[in-house]
């Protein structure tokens, strides 16, 4: 019997990362993922995987070359379609794949806070706590969580170890092109803790 190629179905809150780890997992030349042009952000409706997450029974065999091991879809939770926030429909989009891929689920993590700027900014609503409620219907796939914070902490270290946890090749010359840009830094500001002194003064003592 022929092994079914693999599927990454990502996902996350929207600003979670979404479009960086679609770009990470597609950087290989082995993988069919979402390739943006010029490398640039793009809407979910030009995603490879589109048709599908709107008409999951509409899965066919044609859609695979049988020489090629690797594929990759990106979804937010929710996504917009028809200008409107749309909750995306993973059990039956994992029901039709399956009968195609083997799948593998990876819900992507981003710090609270930030999501929580993010999407009021971009969506003028927050809405991390209905991904979340949503995601729960992803657990009993095994998911692999992978963290926006640690790809921007560890980078190449960080895409090498997901690589080997869910065998999945990553081109890592490519992907250092991704770790010029800190998504994060905008959002951060500097802090007063309660016990700074405290710290600093533990530190002379020491």
């Amino acid at each position: 019997m022929e092994t079914k190629p693999k599927l990454l179905v990502i996902t996350g809150p929207q600003g979670s990362g979404n479009h960086l780890f679609a770009k990470i997992f597609s950087s290989h030349e082995s993988v069919c993922g979402w390739i943006m042009e010029h490398n640039e952000w793009q809407g979910h409706h030009d995603e490879r995987f589109n048709l599908y997450w709107r008409h999951p029974e509409t899965f066919k065999d044609t859609i695979v070359n049988w020489y090629e091991k690797y594929y990759v879809t990106s979804i937010s939770c929710p996504y917009f379609y028809n200008k409107k926030p749309t909750i995306p429909n993973y059990k039956k989009f994992i029901k039709y794949a399956s009968r195609i891929f083997d799948i593998q689920v990876c819900i992507i993590g981003r710090d609270k806070n930030i999501l929580f700027k993010q999407q009021k900014r971009i969506r003028s609503k927050h809405t991390t706590p209905t991904a979340i409620r949503n995601f729960k219907h992803l657990l009993k796939h095994n998911p692999v969580f992978i963290s926006q914070e640690l790809f921007c902490l560890y980078g190449i270290d960080y895409c090498n170890s997901i690589s080997k946890l869910l065998n999945f090749p990553i081109d890592i010359k490519k992907v250092k092109e991704l770790l010029k840009y800190n998504a994060n830094k905008p959002y951060i500001k500097q802090a007063r803790g309660k016990f700074d002194a405290e710290v600093k003064k533990a530190c002379e003592e020491s």
